[in-house]
């Protein structure tokens, strides 16, 4: 197997906040202005937020502060489903992801009850070039990270699938969350999360060091809109590679320690 690689490399803050869409480089701040704004570098990260362009930090909801990538809402005022993703600009098939994460503070008052105390990374995400506007998640598998009093689920690692579809032991699964069999972290508290994705054949999440799910077969969705989309530009069914994206569902989160390895075939 290849070597870990830190997927991101941070200094200080950067006060610019438009992103050039496909010429992005590793995500680090530089320049020590301000605080909290991005600045991109060689591989890195993409931004795009439901209603703005691609590349526009909107209020600077993505930050870095002491290498760790925080997503705030601090300088909202509603947040008028303007769901947002920070995507790798390498699409990536056979891996294991490593990051810890922590969900923190308040969602923003407008939000849907269940995007509160929810966060998330997707992985085989459609490229961030290819959605549209006010389009509000990419068609991916999320692996979904909750903490204690989430209305979305009972515990954190489940799976979730915008604009997609997975088997478990052959069978296709149409649901849109399948549950994993982790605990439920506390607010504040930082977890340790793991997805090991091997193409289109399989795919592990593991918290804290256990595995709690795996299905296989990930693949679009031809009844929802994003996928069928997708299909008509010619697009494969059946999902063997995409992009990450860093979830932004109005609750501050944290995350750090993002690491990948690539695997042989």
């Amino acid at each position: 197997m290849a070597p870990w690689s830190h997927m991101g490399g941070f200094d200080e803050p950067h006060t610019r906040r438009d992103w050039p869409g496909s010429a992005l480089q590793p995500l680090v701040g530089a320049g020590g202005h301000g605080a909290g704004c991005l600045r991109p570098r060689r591989g890195g990260w993409t931004i795009k937020i439901a209603k703005h362009p691609l590349g526009e930090n909107y209020r600077d909801t993505f930050r870095v502060e002491n290498g760790i990538i925080k997503v705030a809402y601090d300088k909202y005022g509603k947040f008028d489903e303007q769901f947002g993703h920070l995507y790798s600009n390498q699409a990536y098939s056979r891996y294991i992801l490593r990051l810890e994460y922590k969900i923190t503070g308040t969602a923003v008052a407008d939000s849907p009850p269940w995007a509160k105390l929810n966060s998330g990374v997707m992985i085989h995400s459609q490229s961030p070039l290819t959605l549209e506007l006010n389009q509000l998640w990419p068609a991916s598998m999320e692996f979904q990270f909750l903490a204690a009093g989430s209305s979305a689920g009972k515990q954190t690692g489940n799976v979730c699938t915008p604009g997609t579809n997975l088997e478990l032991k052959g069978k296709l699964v149409t649901d849109h969350i399948i549950d994993s069999t982790a605990r439920m972290p506390a607010l504040d508290e930082w977890v340790s999360a793991e997805i090991e994705v091997h193409g289109n054949d399989e795919v592990i999440h593991r918290i804290n060091g256990v595995e709690v799910l795996r299905y296989q077969h990930p693949q679009l969705d031809p009844r929802e809109d994003s996928a069928q989309k997708l299909l008509a530009a010619g697009a494969p069914l059946q999902l063997s590679y995409g992009h990450l994206a860093l979830q932004a569902e109005s609750q501050p989160v944290w995350f750090r320690n993002i690491r990948i390895k690539q695997l042989a075939k």
